[in-house]
């Protein structure tokens, strides 16, 4: 949670930084809609030593980001959404469902700023929230628990300019969420989501 809130720092601080410099500009904000699927890896890791193998299902939910152009290629972005909804099978059984938010600061750069068609990459930093965990099947009865985790995450993708003020981007991320769970409080090992997240958004820059 220090690193996310120092990250968050540091993006306040640039933005100070360069408010100045584009004090006159009125087109350093871009703000994005959008739909994106959180889809976990295929392979989600085992529990209770080994003998419970776990599976972690996709959901797709509405998005909202928001990025501060530093310069025409650099940016700094906030990535939210609406509570993503995961249901959790045990050995193919469904044994628990969880909702999570995946707050995420990225540091990004775009390739051919201005064009219309521009590529861009980014870097940040993740933390997910995991609440609302229900248990029913093998684990109905207990109480399941997921911890909140810090990790990195990879954007890319691509703006399809419009015109000078709305553009429709097409993107997809990769964030590194491995929980612990526990079950009635006692841990019982590591969730390996690790999801990719992908979808479309249409932005409009002010």
């Amino acid at each position: 949670m220090n690193l996310l809130l120092a990250s968050a720092a540091l993006a306040c601080t640039m933005l100070g930084a360069t408010g100045a410099a584009h004090a006159d500009d009125a087109s350093n904000w871009i703000i994005k809609i959008g739909v994106h699927t959180v889809d976990p890896k295929s392979n989600n890791g085992t529990l209770a030593g080994g003998t419970l193998k776990t599976d972690v299902g996709s959901d797709v939910r509405p998005t909202i980001t928001a990025e501060y152009l530093l310069s025409p290629e650099w940016g700094v972005e906030v990535l939210a959404s609406l509570p993503w909804q995961h249901e959790v099978k045990l050995n193919g059984t469904t044994a628990a469902t969880t909702k999570q938010l995946p707050p995420t600061v990225s540091l990004q750069y775009h390739f051919n700023a201005g064009g219309q068609v521009s590529p861009f990459v980014g870097l940040g930093l993740n933390y997910t929230i995991f609440f609302s965990e229900h248990t029913t099947g093998p684990l109905a009865g207990t109480k399941l628990s997921l911890d909140n985790t810090l990790g990195p995450a990879l954007h890319g993708g691509i703006d399809f300019r419009l015109n000078e003020r709305w553009v429709v981007t097409a993107d997809a991320r990769w964030i590194h969420i491995d929980p612990n769970a526990s079950v009635n409080g006692a841990k019982v090992g590591k969730v390996h989501i690790d999801p990719f997240v992908y979808g479309v958004a249409v932005g409009y820059r002010f």
